[in-house]
């Protein structure tokens, strides 16, 4: 046992318990880049830093030997956790599915990347890792049960249930994306919330009612020119909130979660999140049986919350 006398001796011993400590290397895998953090096990993120997404598995596997190779000089790592796109199955270390990185799917990539890194690996679905995020020590630390949406060119989601990532029966648990708004017939069949919720259709209906050519509008810049008072940017905007607006209330009168979490790039807009609710209001004010008023908020992490997400997910597999 060591024993410390003055407060010279009480620095050493806090600098030799942190670097002792037992931290998490964790990677956040996505089709343009790899985010990569270590992250203490109260979820303290440290030396943030990224490598573009490799273009073949091989030179996947290299980049992690890269990564911690540089961070292990300061670190001592319990584990790997990985936040990766697909249907991710920990279990038998297998992601289904199809993502932008082909090369991740249908073999046992949890061996492969625990031999590569020689640490214990734990993975889950990236919109998994941002709901555990969230949930663990975020904007929804107070519930355990929570529905999670992540809001961009489509509609993920998750379903947190007594703090555990719900998967389903098929690994599709939380899928919101799929579900029906209207039996209205565009070139695919009927309308799912990942196109009518998404930033993408609204740029592209904004672009079709103004005889725009495609392409030349993003989300961002629907919003914009619906503040400033564009009728047609206004009216994709109001398709796009009350379409989350009804799966909200559906899923709110389904599953009964808590709360609500909305995630993605455009949740950082103040007027989005109120807008949904607003949009909520109306349903509620239509229905007059139904008295639960759904609690949606604003997700607090950005573009950390999968990387926290991955190590609360491996830290419940311990």
């Amino acid at each position: 046992m060591l024993y410390y006398n003055n407060k010279y001796d009480e620095i050493e011993k806090m600098f030799i318990e942190r670097m002792l400590s037992m931290a998490i290397l964790a990677f956040d895998v996505g089709g343009s880049s790899v985010k990569y953090a270590v992250v203490q096990e109260d979820g303290t993120v440290e030396d943030k830093g990224s490598f573009k997404t490799p273009s073949d598995l091989e030179g996947f596997y290299e980049g992690l030997r890269q990564t911690k190779a540089k961070l292990k000089k300061g670190h001592a790592f319990s584990g790997a956790a990985f936040s990766m796109p697909g249907a991710v199955d920990d279990a038998r270390g297998v992601i289904g599915g199809s993502s932008a990185i082909p090369y991740i799917h249908d073999f046992d990539i949890k061996s492969a990347m625990a031999d590569v890194l020689g640490l214990p690996v734990a993975m889950e679905n990236d919109a998994n890792c941002a709901a555990l995020g969230e949930t663990w020590i975020g904007i929804a630390k107070d519930c355990k049960d929570v529905a999670f949406f992540v809001i961009g060119s489509g509609v993920g989601g998750a379903i947190v249930k007594d703090g555990r990532v719900h998967h389903g029966a098929h690994l599709h648990g939380g899928e919101f994306g799929y579900m029906v708004g209207d039996d209205g017939a565009d070139a695919d069949g009927a309308t799912i919330l990942s196109t009518a919720g998404s930033t993408e259709n609204i740029a592209r209906l904004c672009e079709r009612l103004k005889g725009l050519p495609d392409h030349s509008l993003d989300g961002r810049k629907v919003f914009a020119l619906a503040g400033e008072g564009d009728a047609e940017a206004a009216k994709a905007v109001k398709q796009m909130i009350e379409s989350l607006a009804r799966a909200i209330y559906n899923i709110q009168y389904s599953y009964d979660p808590e709360c609500f979490v909305i995630g993605g790039g455009i949740s950082a807009r103040e007027d989005f999140v109120p807008a949904i609710q607003e949009a909520i209001d109306a349903i509620l004010e239509r229905v007059k049986v139904a008295r639960i008023r759904p609690d949606v908020r604003t997700a607090e992490f950005g573009n950390d919350a999968n990387l926290i997400g991955a190590v609360r997910h491996f830290l419940q597999t311990k």
